[in-house]
């Protein structure tokens, strides 16, 4: 098979959960592991760092991808969904393993696939492994795909744990209350690896506390390590170029930064993803690995050149202003919209689609009312009809119009807005992966 047509073989043979939903997901890590054996145990053959939770993730595995193959570090970095290249879920220093490192790994191995019936995510974790081992990598950092003790990523003995945060998502998953969700994310907590949660929330803060003490592994809060406070942030949500943040540490950590580092990321959310980064960098030192502020500074203000990261309030354009990003949980949504008010702006136009395993309802009823609403389906089979959200938005008094696609939605709203208005487009990963 060439490239389109393996693809098309692994989209088609094997589930794909960001296609198809939750059947698609495998709670247990038999399918990893044999496939792993098949492989050699590739998973065992170099360092990793692993991040998971609700929200962040995959920008704390950008910034900390960047920090290190910056220090000078062959970095491979995992991560999932993507958005317009499949082969963005897999990189080396930033660059995308070739189309035909995928095709032979394919070919190769596709009898195995064939016995095994792994899932769509399963066999890209095996492909992951078996390139960052290939690429002889120094360091690998591997996010989380949904959860944590169940994810088929879970096979890795870390150098070091990460867990941003936890919210409301894939509840129907991992959990109908916040400790039990919790509890899954905490699955990724290895025996004496030191474990860094992103944010001390105080209804589920005991729960780490108590997995990690289970497993002997000593653990700290981001959070309560560093206070990070923006110096431009106006300017920078407009132009989309970096923002200056003043960096003070607490007395419980004894790392040292610039007073004031630049980051390229400019979502006011950042800041608690950066104080995640900037404690990692503190355990990675202590490990024994050699990054200095200047690697930390270097790389942080320019995240998206070094890893092609997007999607992160992202501007797509300045006339007129058009930003998306990938926030689709009450607690993104709730992100974007503290972003959105912090841009001046006449009217906003705001394009939206959603998938349909999800409930809505959370997020529509936080949506502002006085915005012009574009409704389009995600082109995957788990889209949301576009009539069918417009109906939902309704009831929570959110009006507009539907459009056959994302990118008719995007243009109408562009077209209809007024020079001083706002055009946003999110409310799914999917909806940004057709625009950027």
């Amino acid at each position: 098979m060439n490239y389109p047509e393996t693809l098309d073989y692994l989209y088609n043979q094997l589930p794909m959960f960001t296609r198809i939903g939750a059947s698609a997901f495998k709670k247990d890590l038999t399918n990893t592991l044999a496939l792993c054996e098949r492989l050699d145990n590739p998973q065992h053959k170099f360092k990793t760092v692993h991040v998971g939770g609700t929200n962040g993730k995959g920008s704390t595995s950008h910034m900390l991808a960047a920090v290190l193959q910056t220090a000078g570090y062959k970095t491979g970095l995992y991560t999932s969904p993507h958005l317009r290249d499949f082969r963005e879920r897999i990189r080396i220093n930033g660059q995308m393993i070739s189309e035909q490192e995928v095709v032979e790994f394919v070919a190769h191995h596709q009898t195995d696939f064939e016995e095994i019936q792994p899932s769509f995510f399963e066999m890209t974790v095996a492909l992951a492994f078996d390139a960052f081992v290939s690429h002889d990598v120094d360091i690998a950092i591997i996010e989380v795909g949904l959860g944590g003790r169940l994810d088929s990523t879970n096979v890795i003995s870390p150098l070091l744990s990460i867990i941003t945060n936890i919210g409301w998502d894939h509840m129907n998953l991992l959990g109908n209350t916040l400790p039990e969700i919790a509890s899954e994310k905490a699955g990724i907590i290895k025996a004496e690896t030191p474990v860094i949660i992103g944010e001390y929330q105080p209804k589920i803060a005991q729960v780490f506390l108590d997995k990690a003490a289970e497993q002997k592994a000593p653990i700290s809060f981001a959070s309560k390590d560093w206070e990070i406070t923006p110096i431009n942030s106006e300017k920078a949500e407009v132009s989309n170029s970096e923002i200056a943040l003043q960096v003070n540490r607490t007395a419980s950590t004894n790392t040292d930064y610039p007073p004031v580092i630049n980051l390229d990321l400019t979502g006011t959310y950042q800041l608690k993803n950066v104080k995640t980064v900037l404690s990692a960098i503190g355990k990675l030192r202590i490990q024994g690995f050699a990054i200095t502020n200047e690697d930390v500074t270097t790389a942080l203000r320019q995240v998206k050149t070094l890893t092609g990261l997007q999607g992160r309030w992202q501007t797509l354009s300045l006339n007129p202003l058009t930003i998306c990003d990938t926030g689709h949980n009450p607690d993104g949504i709730e992100e974007v919209l503290k972003n959105i008010e912090a841009v001046p702006y006449q009217h906003l136009h705001f394009v939206i689609g959603m998938v349909n395993d999800k409930d809505s309802s959370k997020v529509l009823s936080m949506l502002p009312k006085n915005a012009t609403y574009y409704f389009c389906k995600p082109d995957i089979p788990r889209g949301l009809d576009a009539d069918a959200l417009q109906q939902q938005a309704a009831a929570f008094n959110l009006a507009g119009q539907t459009y056959a696609s994302v990118p008719a939605a995007l243009q109408a709203a562009q077209q209809t807005a007024a020079p001083n208005d706002l055009v946003f487009a999110g409310g799914s990963t999917f909806v940004v992966a057709e625009i950027v």
